[in-house]
């Protein structure tokens, strides 16, 4: 995963999930308010709908071909939680999906291993370890057996070991020392907490002083689990998100190669992670460092069918989270490493090999999309493999493709399409199905010449129900990152679809900065972050209104964010006037004290063009609070209090001046959340909330 500091989850990350309610627990009814009149004539798509949806993901493929597993969770909003399952289908005859009986017990994290077996994490012995079942998911056997959770896991390539990652105490001797350390740590009366170095809180925890760490149990359960990175002073897989993709075992089964960063004193301001090769597993504490020419970002190490080559991802600039990934080829036996699509302008994410070891396949932003791609190893040549929609994960069978994907009106489904084929994928999942008698807005994608004459994109969205010749309030929509996009994609937050479906049009801009249209276009808005995308959102909104005569730019609501949130503190100082109201959702106000109080440094000291106290010019020419005087907006204001990424004292500070220049304004405070508000009840809030203040401001269509 990359762009993570700002963008991440405050408008951009996708829920990879949905549901078979025939086999799921259909989720109980919602309990809020009810929608407009015109919407339950309509019955248009709400937010109450989309918060009560089943979701689907993680689809796995058996090393047959036959079979595909896949997760589904269900919603109990009045119970505030969310429960999920694992299906199985049969992809040579797809039809009703099997819901497995491992299940009852919970289960996760489905994983397939060359014996054939199924792998999956399950907390039914009190922590979370790593069980395996019959293909037909029967049977389960309990494969480690250890006092921590496993938190992530990987087969080698005969099944006999497992890889774990674990949180421990570094410098235990043992798996002991950790569990009795942590319960003396909660034992004790005191609760002051020291530190020598940073991180000292990290997304949404503070630093307990453990470290992700990389254990090789073996599959029979015999022996003693070996710490392979011990004596690594860092993570592996790396905090917050880091998961499997950023390990894997070495071809013979014999050492582990990872992605991690050397932490020591500059770890809040590095990017620098390099591929690592364990010694053997015999956790002696020395390792190889593949990568180490490069002081930018190296991850997700797969190999070739054949075992010769190690295919990764690459940035090329140190300190620089939105880079580009490119793709490189490490050749095993020599060292020597090429780069592969050198010329083609986009990140590719995770990296599949074909089964003939000619073609590396990978998703990437693509023009407000998120396609499947085929990378030809020898040639470079890049070749869509899926069209319009977001793929959010796919597998390979032995005739082409099992994928998840999304659009701005439907949540994730299953695909299969065949690696030559020209007919449109096929869907094999039913996923929730009421929504076949839902009403959406039609959206359209439209571009503009933006700041310097560029072009931009953007996407309006009818209301649902729309009626030619009315005219429409409208929910301006920004998004964060700010290397992110509001694309072709569902969101369980940001759902444009919802708007539509309460009756609003929506305009989203991919402003300068944003990702799928190049690097060049994403690099844009560093170091101008008021400028550049402020430009293109004026003459976005300025384009839409022209083309789309149903907009009513007289009636207009704006929101966003985390950036999306400091865009709305910027307008409010730099576009008065031109919205009725304003939502800002843990947006910066002070880019200057954000620069200290952020935990991941290496963004702001990037996107302003160095520290604070050596460059303070960059973080007060785009400064939100100094443009306060200007500000008239009545703006609605959210913050998470486990937001550590823009911590509460940006909200605070922000209501604050809202509040002392007699501005109409509302602070909503949620003590439990991070950048991303989660939990079902706290959901349901947050929509409540942010409805209600469009619905203050806003003017019904007639």
């Amino acid at each position: 995963m990359r762009h993570r500091s700002l963008l991440t989850g405050a408008c951009a990350a996708f829920v990879l999930l949905a549901a078979v309610p025939a086999l799921a627990e259909t989720p109980p009814a919602v309990v809020a308010e009810a929608p407009a009149a015109a919407a339950q004539e309509l019955n248009a798509f709400t937010w109450q709908d989309m918060i009560a949806l089943n979701r689907l993901g993680d689809p796995q493929v058996s090393p047959d071909g036959r079979w595909v597993v896949y997760s589904v969770t269900a919603t109990d909003v009045d119970a505030n939680r969310r429960s999920g399952a694992l299906f199985m289908m049969d992809l040579n005859a797809p039809g009703e999906p099997m819901r497995l009986a491992i299940n009852e017990g919970g289960a996760n994290t489905a994983r397939w291993g060359s014996d054939g077996k199924l792998y999956f994490l399950s907390g039914r012995s009190g922590t979370s370890q790593v069980w395996r079942a019959a293909a037909d998911g029967t049977g389960p056997v309990q494969v480690t057996n250890l006092p921590l959770d496993v938190n992530a896991y990987r087969l080698s390539p005969d099944a006999s070991k497992v890889v774990v990652s674990l949180a421990v105490f570094p410098d235990c001797a043992d798996l002991a020392c950790t569990v009795d350390r942590a319960k003396a740590v909660a034992d004790d009366p005191a609760t002051g907490q020291v530190y020598d170095r940073m991180f000292v809180r990290h997304w949404d925890t503070w630093n307990d002083g453990t470290q992700n760490h990389l254990f090789v149990v073996n599959a029979d359960g015999s022996g003693e689990p070996v710490m392979v990175t011990r004596g690594f002073d860092g993570d592996t897989p790396s905090k917050p998100f880091g998961d499997e993709s950023e390990f894997t075992f070495a071809p013979d089964g014999q050492s582990i190669v990872f992605s991690a960063r050397l932490a020591g004193r500059s770890e809040p301001w590095s990017t620098n992670f390099d591929l690592w090769r364990t010694n053997g597993l015999s956790g002696d504490g020395t390792f190889e460092n593949l990568t180490d020419g490069n002081d930018a970002w190296d991850t997700g190490p797969v190999f070739s069918p054949d075992g010769r080559t190690m295919a990764y991802r690459a940035m090329a600039r140190p300190g620089f989270e939105a880079d580009k990934y490119a793709i490189f080829l490490r050749d095993m036996a020599t060292g020597q490493v090429r780069q592969i699509a050198a010329n083609w302008d986009r990140s590719a994410d995770t990296l599949q090999w074909s089964r003939d070891g000619r073609t590396l396949y990978t998703t990437a932003g693509d023009v407000g999309q998120t396609r499947l791609f085929a990378v030809d190893v020898t040639s470079g040549s890049v070749v869509p493999v899926t069209g319009e929609g977001h793929v959010s994960a796919f597998q390979q069978t032995p005739s082409g493709f099992v994928f998840a994907q999304d659009t701005l009106t439907r949540p994730s489904e299953l695909f299969v399409k065949t690696f030559r084929g020209r007919e449109m994928p096929r869907r094999i999942t039913d996923v929730n199905p009421s929504l076949d008698a839902e009403t959406f807005g039609e959206p359209e994608q439209f571009s503009f010449p933006g700041w310097n004459g560029e072009t931009v994109h953007g996407y309006v969205i009818k209301p649902a129900g729309y009626v030619e010749g009315r005219q429409y309030p409208v929910a301006f929509l920004i998004h964060g990152g700010p290397q992110g996009s509001f694309g072709n994609s569902w969101s369980y937050r940001w759902n444009a679809s919802t708007y539509a479906g309460a009756g609003y049009a929506v305009v989203m801009i991919d402003f300068h900065g944003s990702t799928g249209y190049g690097q060049a276009f994403t690099d844009a808005i560093s170091q101008h972050w008021g400028d550049r995308p402020l430009e293109d959102l004026q003459k976005g909104w300025a384009f839409a209104q022209e083309r789309y005569p149903f907009l009513d730019g007289d009636n207009a609501c704006a929101l966003g964010a985390s950036y999306g949130g400091y865009m709305v503190n910027w307008i409010a100082g730099n576009w008065p006037g031109e919205f009725k109201c304003l939502v800002n959702h843990d947006g910066v106000f002070d880019t200057f004290g954000m620069g200290y109080s952020t935990e991941e440094l290496w963004f702001t000291e990037w996107e302003n063009g160095g520290t604070p106290y050596d460059n303070p010019r960059a973080y007060q020419e785009f400064n939100p609070a100094n443009h306060v005087r200007n500000w008239r907006d009545p703006m609605l204001v959210v913050q998470g209090e486990l937001d550590y990424r823009i911590p509460t004292a940006q909200g605070l500070s922000t209501f604050t001046a809202l509040q002392r220049r007699g501005i109409e304004s509302r602070l909503v405070v949620f003590p439990n959340e991070n950048h991303w508000v989660l939990r079902p009840a706290n959901s349901r809030q947050w929509h409540t909330e942010v409805f209600g203040w469009l619905d203050k401001y806003l003017t019904p269509a007639e």
